[in-house]
């Protein structure tokens, strides 16, 4: 395939996945960010990727966030709520995070591309994103032109940025605000 047919391909791919997202699940999740005192975001490999990007925009809304596994994450508590993003929903560290969490009473989340996993059993509020096929036991995007499970991660990324739009609009910050709280020791 040439690059601009690739591009229509991945766009389309997108399209189909995210339009089946069920926008009361989104309101759920959004809900449930609100009303979190604080936000714990974990992930692993590229979803932890995406994850983080999030838990930096939340931060730039003024909401108090952390990533678990950073140094500087404190404890969890029963006000909070640990929003997972995982494609299996199978991943051992995120499992123990998420056995954590409700030991101490804290909320769980998670946006998942499998409905059947442990952690989408265990969360209060799930997000699904139907972009990954678990039929073979792989990980892999369901007929994408993607490889591997980037239209799962992609999704989730997408996903997050329609979570900030929400939440920016929900809080009435306005990007100045944003713009304040961004990085300057780089």
């Amino acid at each position: 395939m040439e690059t601009p047919e690739l591009f229509d391909a991945i766009l389309a791919d997108l399209s189909r996945a995210l339009k089946q997202v069920d926008a009361t699940q989104v309101e759920d999740l959004q809900e449930a960010i609100l009303s979190a005192e604080r936000i714990f975001i974990a992930g692993k490999g590229r979803s932890g990727l995406q994850m983080k990007a999030f838990a930096m925009r939340l931060m730039h809304l003024g909401l108090t966030v952390h990533v678990v596994d950073d140094v500087t994450t404190p404890s969890v508590a029963d006000a909070d709520l640990l929003l997972i993003g995982s494609s299996s929903g199978r991943t051992a560290s995120l499992l123990r995070h998420v056995a954590t969490a409700q030991a101490i009473g804290a909320s769980i989340a998670t946006v998942t591309g499998n409905l059947e996993s442990p952690i989408a059993a265990s969360a209060k509020t799930l997000v699904h994103i139907p972009a990954t096929n678990f039929k073979s036991g792989a990980n892999h995007g369901e007929d994408s032109v993607l490889v591997m499970g980037s239209l799962f991660e992609h999704c989730l990324g997408l996903l997050c940025d329609l979570l900030i739009i929400r939440l920016k609009h929900a809080f009435g910050v306005d990007e100045s605000a944003m713009n304040a709280r961004h990085a300057n020791l780089e």
